[in-house]
């Protein structure tokens, strides 16, 4: 079996400091309106891709930012209990699936994913970490070791993605919210 060759990539992330964060819910705000289209022209928090997940009364908020689309609804429904109050998993799941209104855009219900505010030109770090005033949410840049071929996007993905996408929600839904996103910036 021939050994896989290794390169080193970048990997941007958010850190959350669930201890740090008061649940001010500016990275909804800036996130929402960040992904408006004209940027700043709206305020949303449906289309944020950040959520403060609450608990006011015991002081517990913890921002989830969205993950990957997945079809199907997940098996395990553990539940977790942090200073005494109870949260099925679903409440810290980032993924946009069938069994929640969670990270999905409220005007075509397609699926919403961070992607860390990619604009041109480049920012230096996500909105919502910029404008988060108690530092919950960090910005990182970490050099991990990936296959060679793993870093690529393959057509085969892609078309598999969109054919899912215009099963689930019609190919007019997916072209108006393609030709939407064009315009954005």
């Amino acid at each position: 079996m021939a050994e896989k060759k290794k390169k080193t990539k970048i990997v941007k992330r958010i850190h959350v400091d669930a201890d740090k964060c008061n649940g001010c819910r500016a990275c909804e705000v800036v996130c929402s309106a960040f992904h408006a289209a004209p940027k700043y022209s709206s305020n949303n928090p449906a289309r944020s891709r950040i959520r403060v997940i609450t608990h006011p009364l015991k002081d517990i908020y913890l921002p989830v930012y969205a993950g990957e689309y997945t079809p199907a609804e997940c098996l395990g429904r553990n539940t977790y209990t942090l200073d005494g109050k109870e949260y099925d998993e679903c409440a810290f799941c980032r993924a946009s699936c069938p069994s929640r209104d969670d990270f999905k855009e409220p005007d075509s219900g397609l699926p919403l994913k961070c992607d860390m505010c990619e604009s041109e030109p480049d920012l230096d770090e996500p909105m919502c970490v910029k404008w988060c005033l108690v530092d919950a949410l960090t910005y990182e840049e970490v050099e991990v070791e990936v296959d060679e071929d793993e870093d690529e996007v393959r057509i085969e993905d892609v078309e598999l993605g969109l054919e899912s996408l215009v099963d689930k929600y019609g190919l007019d839904k997916v072209l108006d919210t393609i030709a939407r996103l064009s315009k954005k910036d």
